[in-house]
Parts: structure tokens; sequence; C-alpha cells
């Protein structure tokens, strides 16, 4: 049986469109045929148009087979050339040699342009990139248009006058219609280059990577930064970082971001604190000289190790969760100066699993984004009392172990007892990474999505009167943590437009986004289920609506103990309930699930009833263990950690100075004493 067009795949039928409009308009040239060559030849150039607006990845197949866009370019015109050599008579040759030296030279420009543009890249390519600093010193400047950077929509746009005038001419057998769309191929290549040539002069370039080098001294000894969160991984990681930004913007002294990948400049989160994205490692160096003192490092990656060589700086390890999970115990953290924790089940699970991480370097300083997390207020109240349940799962990580994530054999089965109970609202809010390793875990989240979107079908709540309130919120919160930046913006245009902040952002950003919150649960139609996946709002946010929490070992749990509310926890370990409860700390004070989810209605009496809880003083007692006491706050005990650690990084630092003087003799000249091992004197 064959197979129906609407199944075959999308980028092998655009791809053979292509292969069969340049076959076309082959054979309409060589015979010649003017209209099959009419035909063929607009239907590649709106093949082309189509491969660049939804199948860009077919384009790096073609370019891999050289056949990129200007093989593809040259052939098509080249086919018009000798239809027009074929359809016009002998005498009439040497008509078509100046037409085809004006391609030819267009061609020879487009090589030109690309080269010149490769050079403004490169060019525009500083060795720091920033974010809430004003670096307009380095001679920032607006990108140059998309179509200059990128040589396939340049060819496109730019030789579309030439292919359009030379298929006219096939048409008409006028060869001023060659003539005009080849001068105006010409006319926007030269306007092009001159856009190019001038963006080279000294004056209207980028600083050097000299200038930005010595910009960035300056600017480190003018800032004087204290301690700064350090950073590296890939885009979906990004929320580790996310998490700590305010209570970094809290800090006593002056904090400081720095990030590895230059991709990562823009998916840190809306805050205030300085933003350096130090690339190379010889440029991170130049840290040493600076007066930074402490590094907060959230997660490991394999660029840790190159900061680790600063020995100026302190380093502490502060995770971007806890749990019971292995990787909250990484034998790397041994790397660290200390280890901050939030309680004394964190310093115990260091100990226990011996991966060299010494008591005395382990510090509790609680959780401080969790000051934000409301605490427990009573049972379920409002319209309708509806119980509010947040189903949390996490992802299923790298080992395989199919305890990781309740999504796959559980997800679905919790979902629908949940779905059961006509009082129950439900949040779902998976891990970003779902499916991102097993697909049955990503089948199964969208499963989930449509049991939800079906329920919500059957569910007729009563819709808010629209007051039109959220947008009125939305807007004022976009318009404090984003910047309009155009689509064709590069990392230079970025910083101009992203410098210092106005003073007094962060306080408005925090106003902004409790009024957003309070406006979006009074959106919702009463008892619609909701997914959650955008990045507002956040989970902590959910945490401060929800009555029950729903959720994997993980530090979601360990999250949710702040506010003192009942949670559960699926156990599809394969192990008995005692022996899961002994195995993982953070599930002693949890309601545990089935994977079949038997148990529910129960779980949800408990919630609507406190006097059934037999788990709140549990609860409470876990909480003390897992974050420490609540007195004083986490973000004073952070505070004082990095205090401290700053304290200890400038005795040392002192100690070495003293030492360095001693070990040179009297004779030596000044220059050696300023210079540290990591950073050799550069010539006069």
């Amino acid at each position: 049986m064959p197979t129906p067009l609407s199944r075959i795949p999308a980028r092998a039928l655009v791809t053979a469109l292509l292969v069969a409009s340049f076959g076309a308009q082959a054979v309409a040239a060589l015979r010649p045929h003017v209209p099959l060559l009419l035909a063929a030849t607009v239907a590649s150039l709106a093949v082309e148009g189509v491969l660049y607006r939804w199948h860009r990845g077919v384009l790096s197949v073609f370019a891999k087979s050289h056949a990129d866009i200007t093989v593809r370019h040259v052939l098509r015109d080249l086919l018009l050339v000798v239809a027009l050599l074929r359809l016009g008579e002998q005498h009439r040759e040497t008509l078509y040699t100046p037409l085809i030296a004006g391609l030819l030279a267009f061609y020879a420009l487009h090589c030109v342009i690309q080269a010149l543009s490769v050079l403004v890249r490169r060019t525009r390519t500083l060795p720091v990139i920033t974010r809430n600093i004003d670096a307009s010193a380095l001679r920032l400047s607006p990108a140059p248009p998309v179509l200059l950077r990128r040589p396939g929509d340049r060819l496109l746009a730019f030789g579309l006058p030439a292919t359009a005038g030379l298929l006219t001419t096939a048409a008409t057998d006028d060869p001023r219609c060659a003539a005009l769309g080849i001068a105006l191929s010409l006319g926007l290549s030269l306007l092009g280059l001159y856009d190019l040539v001038v963006r080279l002069l000294p004056s209207r370039r980028p600083a050097s990577e000299h200038e930005a080098l010595d910009w960035l001294d300056a600017w480190l000894a003018e800032y004087r930064p204290t301690a700064g969160l350090y950073f590296s991984g890939g885009a979906s990681s990004a929320y580790q970082a996310n998490m700590w930004l305010e209570p970094l913007a809290q800090l006593e002294g002056r904090p400081l971001i720095v990030l590895r990948e230059r991709f990562m400049v823009q998916k840190i989160g809306p805050t205030d604190v300085p933003i350096l994205c130090l690339p190379k490692v010889s440029t991170l160096m130049r840290l040493e000289q600076s007066s930074l003192q402490v590094l907060i490092h959230p997660s490991n990656s394999g660029k840790t190790s190159q900061v680790l060589r600063i020995p100026t700086l302190k380093h502490t390890f502060v995770n971007h969760g806890e749990s019971d999970k292995l990787s909250s115990c990484n034998p790397y953290a041994k790397a660290y100066d200390e280890v901050w924790v939030a309680g004394p089940a964190a310093r115990e699970r260091y100990a226990t699993a011996e991966v060299g991480v010494e008591d005395k370097d382990v510090v509790e300083i609680g959780r401080p984004q969790l000051d934000a997390v409301r605490p427990y207020s009573g049972p379920p109240a409002g319209a309708g009392h509806r119980t509010t349940v947040l189903y949390a799962p996490t992802w299923e990580g790298w080992d395989g172990n199919p305890g990781n994530t309740s999504v796959v054999d559980a997800g679905e089965n919790l979902v629908r007892a949940l779905l059961a109970d006509p009082g129950v609202r439900l949040l779902y809010k998976p891990h970003p990474l779902t499916g991102s390793v097993d697909p049955r875990a990503g089948a199964a989240d969208l499963r989930i999505r449509e049991l939800i979107r079906a329920a919500n079908r059957e569910r007729a709540g009563e819709r808010p009167r629209e007051t039109g309130e959220l947008a009125l919120r939305t807007r004022e919160l976009d318009r404090l943590t984003t910047i309009a930046v155009r689509a064709g913006a590069d990392q230079v245009e970025r910083m101009l437009l992203q410098a210092a902040p106005e003073p007094g952002r962060a306080a408005a950003v925090a106003a902004a986004t409790a009024a957003w919150e309070e406006a979006f649960w009074a959106s919702l139609p009463e008892g619609e289920h909701q997914i959650v996946t955008d990045a507002r709002p956040t989970l902590y946010a959910c945490f401060n609506v929800a009555d029950l929490l729903i959720s994997d070992v993980s530090s979601v749990i360990s999250d949710f103990l702040a506010s003192g509310k009942p949670y559960a926890v699926a156990n599809t370990s394969g192990l008995a309930e005692d022996v899961f409860r002994k195995a993982f700390p953070t599930v002693r004070a949890a309601t545990v699930l089935a994977p079949d989810a038997a148990g529910m209605p129960e779980l949800l009496d408990t919630v609507r009833h406190p006097e059934k809880d037999r788990l709140a003083e549990e609860r409470a007692e876990l909480k003390r263990h897992l974050l420490g006491p609540d007195e004083p706050t986490s973000q004073v005990r952070f505070n004082e950690a990095v205090r401290t650690l700053c304290s200890a990084a400038l005795e040392h630092r002192a100690r070495m100075t003293e030492r360095l003087a001693a070990e040179l003799p009297a004779e030596i000249p000044d220059q050696r004493r300023s210079v540290t091992p990591q950073q050799p004197a550069r010539p006069a």
C-alpha cells in the first residue's frame, strides 16, 4: 500500500520538490521551453523560501553535500543564462556578454561582503560580555542588518532582482529586464559593502581585545566586587543559577555574577546584579587581581576546575537544591573550600556518603530562597473550599533509576485519582527536563496533560469577570524585567541596551511580581486545573497557593517543608514502604503513595481535616532537621557565611603577600612583586 502524502516527512518532501524543480529547470533550459522554465524557477525560489523560513535544518544537509545556497543560486542563474543563449540567435550572444559580466560581478561582491561580514563579526566578538554594567567605553554599537550577516538570506534577497530580470528576459526576449535586475542586485550589494566597510573604520568598530581587557581591569578596580556567583552549564540548566539571584542581590557588599558561556548571559533571570561573562580561561584569571574574595557555586561543571585555580579566591558549593539523591553528595564537593548546606540533614548526608568532605568545611545556612514561602495557615478555605494539590514530579535523571520520577509508572494514576475528586484543583508542574533522557517520561507527560485538559472540558467553572488587571500587571512586570531587543541584535548590541539598571528597579520588580501573582490566581476560573510550565508563576508561588504537594524524592519536597503543609511522595522505586522511608529521610514525614495511587482519598481527607493529620509534628521536626532553625532567617545566615569566608580569603591573601615579599630579595625590581604566576607581565 502506498504511503499517504500526509505521512511523508515534510523535510523529505521539500527536498524532493527542490531537486525536482532544478531538474525541470535544466530540461527547460536545454530544450528550451519558456513556460516550464518559468514554472521551475519560481518553484525553486519558493522552496528556498520555505527552507529558510521553516526547515533550516535541511540547509545544513545541503551544505555538507557541497550544495549550499551559493551553489544553488549560481546554478539557478546559470541555467537561466543557458536558456537565454539557447533562445536567442547566434549573433545575439554578444548582447548578453555585459549581462553575464554584471552577474559575475554580483557574485564577486557577494564573496567580498561575506569576507567583510566575517571580519566585522570578529571585531564584535569581545573577550568579555556584560549585563547590568555601563560598558559604553567599549564603543558599543547596533549590529549590522541580518542580511549582511547571513550569506543565505543575503544571496536570496540581493540576488532576487537579478534572477527575476533574467527570467523576465527569457519570457519577453527583452534584455533590458535582465540588465535592470542585475543593476538592482549590484546596487544592493554595493550598499551592503559600504555598510560593512564603514563599520570597520577605527572609530566605528568596538574596542580591541587589549582595550576590552584593560576596561575590564578598570571596571573591577572601580566596582570592587566582594562575593560572586559562578555558573557554567547548558541552556536548560540556567534555573540552577536563577534560584540564587535574589539571595545574592541581598548580600552585603558588592555582589557579582560570573558566567562562562556567552548564551548564558540572556538565560539569567531578571536581576540588578552586574554580570560578567568571561569565556576564555586567560580572561577569567584576571579576577585574581581584583578585590573579589568569594565565589559561590550552585552547580558543578567541567569549567569549574578552571576557576578553582585562582589562589586568591575562596570557593563554596551551595548546590541548586537538596535531596536524598546521590547527586546531593557529589564527590566533587571536596574541591571547594566550604560546602554550604541547609541544615543538619545535609551535614549528616555528607558524613554518611564518605566522599571526602570534612565536617569542619560544612556550614549550615538554611535556604534563603525559602524566606518567601508562606507558612501553613490552616485547611483549605475560600471559594468552594477546593483543595489545591500541586503535583510537581522530578525528571528521570541520568542513571536510569526507575525511582527517580513518578511520571512514567505512577503519574497518570495519581492524576486520575486527583481529577476524580470534584473538590480538588490540580496544579501540574513537571520538571523542565522531563523526557530529555527517557522518551517514556516525555510521552507520559503528554498523556497527563491531555487528562487535565479533558477534565477541564467537563468541569464548567465560573469565570471571574474580566477586569484587565492581569494584562495590566503582566505589561508592568514585562516592562521592568525585559528590554526591547530586536531579533537581529548580537551580543555587543545587547550589552549596549542592557547597561546599568535604574536605581530602585529591584524593589519595583519585587512589588510588580507580587501584584502579578495575585492577579494571576484571581483571574483563573473557579476550580480549573492548571498545567504550569511557563516561567511565571514560579514553583514557590505554587507552594503558596497549594494545600498539598505530591512529588518524588527531590529538592522540591525539602523546599516545600518550609511551608509546614502536608506532602506525599510517590514510591516507584520498588522498595517496601518501610525500606523506602529508611532509605530516604526526606520521606519520613510524608504520606507514601503506591504507583496505583491507592490511599489518595484518605490523604485528601487529612488535608481537609487537620485533626486527622498525624504527621504534623513530624513535619515540623523534619523541617528543622532539613532546613535549620527559623531564626535567624536563612538570608541572615547566608550573609554571615559570606562575610566569614570573605574574611578568610582576605587573611589568606595577606599571608601569601607577606610570604612572597619574604621570599623575594630586596634588590629584585618591584615588577616581580606585582605579578602573579598566572598573569605574566606584559612587555612595555
